[in-house]
């Protein structure tokens, strides 16, 4: 019996939108399927930049900028070293993953890549319709990486805070970073009672990402990041000249917002929109990709998308350790410190990517002593007795 052709729209080019694209590619069954992207930016920019851990040899490891087995942690005035073997930390430019993914869809006929703005999604009872400023399409199913409105996750009951940042690739005349070893967080210039550190990716002895990030219910100002830049640079790092190469600056929402409330017959959010950002860290590249396979395992088995599998057990922890930052922001340098501290990096790195046993979930929770956390995770307990 013959397939009948289905069109599939992808609205959203970044992180989320090609790891699914790319992954309907390598998939037979939808060889005989057609898969627009639509996406309203060129994408020959280098945006931002991904960091994700994994085991050994992964995907892409052939435009991985870096990647270290050794990293650190500067908080509570000590040092918390950190051997991550099995696991790498690696970093990839966004402009190095956009160029290979259009690269790799390049080869197939049945997708297709347009550079439009999405103007609008219409329902119908019998067809969903895209409409942007040059054509309009019609679907069998489209997957939306476009956010909601930011005001509707405020006025609900879900706990939300920013993951915020503006980052420095800087080079310098002499030798500075260790190579070897990045660091996570260093707490040792911080904005006042607020979680603030500083991100570090020494790409060599010379050059370096360095970030100066806030986990915080409120955003700042441009002037606020570049401040806390120039005082690490000068006092941590010890620099007096340096050449500032590239910036990079964002805003990530990190919340347990039931995004797949928003999921219709026809159409699924994906990525951030999807609640595909890890709530409690804002990583999300490798848990696009997990989820992409995922998608479409499920339709080539004859499944619905959106019987994607919801870790609940892990948005509670999520949403006890976001209630926490949200209302007692000024404990976040301590709950990190005990996290990294108490934990080896191996167990903490299986509880963050959701696939901790019951035993890892016991050891991490155990773990932060502090009494605000403690109170948050009785009364999320509570909401279920």
């Amino acid at each position: 019996m013959p397939t009948t052709k289905k069109t599939y729209i992808i609205i959203g080019a970044g992180a989320s939108g090609l790891h699914l694209a790319m992954q309907m590619a390598s998939s037979h069954f939808f060889s005989q399927h057609q898969i627009i992207i639509l996406e309203k930016e060129a994408k020959k920019q280098a945006d931002k930049t991904w960091s994700f851990w994994e085991k050994g040899q992964g995907k892409w490891d052939h435009i991985t900028k870096k990647q270290w087995e050794l990293g650190d942690i500067y908080a509570q005035g000590k040092r918390v070293e950190m051997n991550l073997n099995p696991y790498r930390y690696k970093t990839i430019s966004s402009l190095d993953f956009y160029n290979e993914a259009k690269k790799e869809l390049s080869n197939f006929q049945h997708i297709s890549w347009r550079q439009e703005e999405v103007l609008e999604v219409e329902y119908s009872a019998s067809s969903v319709k895209v409409i942007t400023h040059q054509d309009k399409y019609e679907a069998d199913y489209i997957f939306d990486s476009r956010l909601p409105e930011l005001n509707r996750i405020k006025s609900s009951d879900s706990n939300l805070i920013y993951q915020h940042f503006l980052g420095w690739e800087i080079k310098t005349e002499q030798p500075v970073f260790d190579p070897d070893c990045f660091t996570m967080m260093d707490y040792r210039i911080k904005d006042g009672d607020t979680t603030s550190f500083t991100y570090v990716l020494p790409y060599s002895s010379t050059k370096a990402l360095v970030e100066f990030t806030y986990f915080s219910p409120q955003i700042v100002t441009t002037e606020v990041y570049e401040n806390h830049l120039i005082k690490y640079i000068k006092e941590i790092l010890k620099l007096k000249d340096f050449e500032v190469l590239s910036k990079e600056q964002g805003v990530i929402p990190m919340t347990t917002f039931p995004f797949e409330k928003d999921h219709k017959e026809q159409l699924q959010k994906i990525g951030t929109a999807g609640g595909w950002v890890k709530a409690s860290t804002g990583y999300s590249f490798k848990n696009s990709e997990r989820k992409s396979q995922e998608i479409v395992h499920l339709i080539s088995s004859g499944k619905s998308p959106q019987k994607l599998h919801q870790a609940f057990k892990y948005r509670h922890y999520d949403d006890i350790f976001l209630d926490v930052l949200q209302h007692k922001n000024e404990l976040g340098e301590k709950v990190f410190y005990q996290l990294y501290g108490k934990n080896d990096i191996q167990t903490l790195f299986r509880f963050l990517d959701n696939e901790s046993s019951f035993a890892d979930d016991l050891k991490i929770i155990s773990s932060v002593t502090s009494m605000a956390f403690i109170q948050a995770f009785g009364n999320h307990l509570r909401r279920f007795f």
